[in-house]
């Protein structure tokens, strides 16, 4: 199993590095973008920065750029002026805002901290909390190491680790690979192991354009100033008692640690300065936070006494350098101990540095020794020379221009919008439409149309500009898909949307990336005895990927809707092929059957939420199957779904 695991992920290495675009044995890079109706095409590489790309007669633009150095590099193209995700590129950046697909340059010598080795994995499992800072139900990413599901006593110490402005809680995994790089440093005996948090950095952004009362910054305004904040309120008196209620975690300062990259540093730093009783590892990856945290600067002894581990990162050419630098040197003014490191090779404010930053410091986390051995190696700042680059007002405004809300769910229907001032003709693209529907344009070059019809329904789209298909730059929520990523619209007043669903349980989905499999397991019901929950397979669609039918299909919002309400049992969703389970003897169980639900058998993902919404509601009204004696190897022969799903709730 070791070297089939490992197989897999080999495969999705060459599969992502051999597909759009071509790596080649030079290091160079050659991209490819076929699209026969556009006038101009460039690439836009964070190793490269923007190039012009040459049309074949079939309407096939090609450019070769580099060297560049083995690593993560977000790109787009950019056609006849409008920002493109690559088409046929499966692995994408994760945002609010800007849509990017992600260039992976293998190592060739496995020496990159995130590269996919041959190691044992942990897991990686997708919660919904109900958050009464929000007044709704917000999300997180949980990274588990991987002894963490075979000894069902031990307790673990937890990292909260924060993506940047405009991240969303997958970038940390997705793009940040925080998940490989402890793998490899766990497989190496060069860290401690522990339960990684990642937490969405900007909360108030999901009741952007919803109709939905905000609990914070108005919606679309990035949310700057911290302290007090929804964010803060969310993660120290809702997101915190989640973990350690629903995790096996050792819930004091001393095994708790909080880091961040960009914002989330800011987050970070700030949260734990003023929660030194929760934390005692701080990690700041290219960022800085206030000056004005009372009972922390002015109590320098006190402060160090609670700090095992104060860590800032930042890049000489990052546009942040001169504000983090300026916190370092305030902190050594004050007497308060941190170690500090700098890059100058990896483009700045970018997420090599956050990678790289990472790695550093996860060896020192919860590792008293090894954590002051680096406080007292730490170094002075260094002197300023006056030519730092300093975030401003205007450069925040360059960066984050207020974004235009799409989709708006308003009393008169859905409303879209798309900017592009030089389009001849913008289309609105629904999988729900029989044609397309035209955008009409005002003096701000801003185009939209308003949806009247299919208001609770849960679907695909995309804008078609001039001809090319592009998604909805901000709309946060990308479809999964093997090729073009649609936009998704969902509702967020139907009852199987997250945002509508009060303080009810949740269930947990977890995604096994050796095996391409998505396993979700829902809350089960504090009673005697054990209900066998039920078992539904269900199988993606030509073009879906294993996680399509929870991030499109809310199979996970719509069990736990009617699980709260009484109207289903307990159940497991899996994407896995369930074939093996007839050679176990389980249909011989009273009472005990696999469901299937294909979504090839229904040609819009409403339809397809309605078949698993049926078969729920049918099978809420069918006794309950009990649980069968077993000796002990049940749980493993769901690929981790059953037992993991269950093994880490208290």
């Amino acid at each position: 199993m070791k070297k089939l695991l490992s197989l897999f992920s080999l495969l999705a290495i060459v599969v992502a590095a051999g597909a759009q675009p071509r790596c080649n044995g030079d290091g160079t890079v050659t991209f490819l973008y076929k699209n026969g109706n556009a006038k101009k095409v460039q690439v836009d590489v964070q190793f490269a920065g923007r190039h012009d790309m040459t049309r074949s007669a079939d309407g096939l633009w090609t450019v070769t750029l580099g060297p560049a150095a083995p690593d993560m590099y977000p790109y787009c193209f950019i056609v006849d002026g409008i920002s493109v995700m690559d088409p046929e590129n499966q692995q994408y950046f994760p945002n609010e805002g800007f849509k990017n697909s992600l260039l992976e340059i293998p190592s060739t010598t496995g020496s990159l901290p995130h590269d996919i080795r041959d190691v044992e994995h942990g897991r990686i499992e997708y919660v919904n909390y109900y958050s009464k800072t929000l007044g709704a139900t917000n999300h997180a990413i949980v990274y588990l190491p991987p002894s963490y599901m075979r000894n069902m006593q031990k307790r673990y110490p937890a990292f909260y680790l924060i993506s940047g402005t405009t991240d969303t809680e997958e970038v940390y995994y997705k793009v940040g690979r925080v998940n490989y790089i402890l793998d490899n440093l766990l497989a190496d005996g060069k860290a401690k192991e522990m339960i990684v948090v990642l937490p969405y950095g900007n909360p108030s952004h999901l009741f952007t354009g919803s109709g939905l009362p905000a609990a914070g910054p108005a919606n679309g305004a990035p949310q700057t100033r911290f302290g007090g904040d929804v964010f803060s309120r969310d993660l120290i008196n809702d997101l915190l008692p989640y973990v350690d209620k629903n995790y096996r975690t050792k819930a004091d300062s001393d095994h708790r640690a909080i880091g961040g990259f960009s914002r989330g540093g800011n987050q970070a730093l700030y949260n734990g300065l003023t929660n030194l009783d929760k934390f005692s590892y701080l990690c700041s990856y290219s960022s800085f936070t206030s000056t004005d945290i009372p009972n922390v600067y002015d109590q320098a002894a006190d402060t160090n006494r609670k700090i095992h581990l104060f860590w800032l990162g930042v890049g000489t050419d990052d546009f942040l350098f001169g504000n983090a630098r300026d916190y370092m040197e305030f902190l050594d003014k004050k007497g308060i101990r941190s170690v500090k490191e700098f890059t100058n090779d990896k483009f700045g404010h970018t997420w090599m540095n956050a990678k790289y930053f990472l790695a550093k410091t996860l060896p020192l986390l919860f590792n008293k020794k090894a954590a002051e051995a680096a406080m007292k190696d730490g170094k002075p700042a260094p002197a300023a020379t006056g030519k730092e680059q300093q975030f401003t007002p205007g450069v925040m405004a360059r960066l984050f221009p207020k974004p235009i809300i799409s989709p708006e769910y308003t009393e008169q229907g859905i409303i879209f919008r798309f900017k592009a001032p030089e389009a001849q003709k913008v289309e609105l693209e629904c999988e729900i439409l029989p044609e397309n529907i035209e955008l009409q344009r005002d003096s701000d070059g801003v185009w939209s149309t308003t949806l009247t019809d299919y208001l609770f329904e849960t679907f695909k789209y995309c804008f078609v500009v001039d001809g090319t298909r592009v998604a909805d730059p901000n709309n946060m929520y990308l479809s999964p898909d093997k090729g073009f990523k649609y936009s998704i619209c969902d509702n967020p007043h139907s009852p199987f949307n997250f945002a509508s669903q009060e303080d009810i349980a949740h269930g947990r989905v977890a995604y096994d990336l050796g095996r391409n499999e998505a396993w979700y397991t829902s809350a089960m019901p504090q009673q005697g005895g054990m209900m066998m929950p039920v078992m539904i397979q269900l199988i993606p669609g030509d073009g879906d990927t294993m996680e399509s039918w929870f991030k499109v299909g809310g199979a996970d919002a719509i069990v736990d809707r009617l699980l709260a309400d009484g109207n289903t049992k307990p159940c497991i969703l899996t994407t896995s092929n369930l074939e093996f389970m007839q050679n176990a003897g389980m249909p011989q169980m009273p009472g005990f059957k696999i469901r299937t639900v294909r979504a090839d058998d229904y040609p819009t993902w409403s339809q397809r939420r309605r078949a698993l919404a049926k078969l729920l509601l049918t099978i809420g009204k069918e006794p309950a199957p009990q649980m069968p004696a077993f000796g002990g190897g049940f749980g493993g022969g769901f690929g981790g779904g059953f037992g993991g799903g269950f093994g880490g709730n208290e």
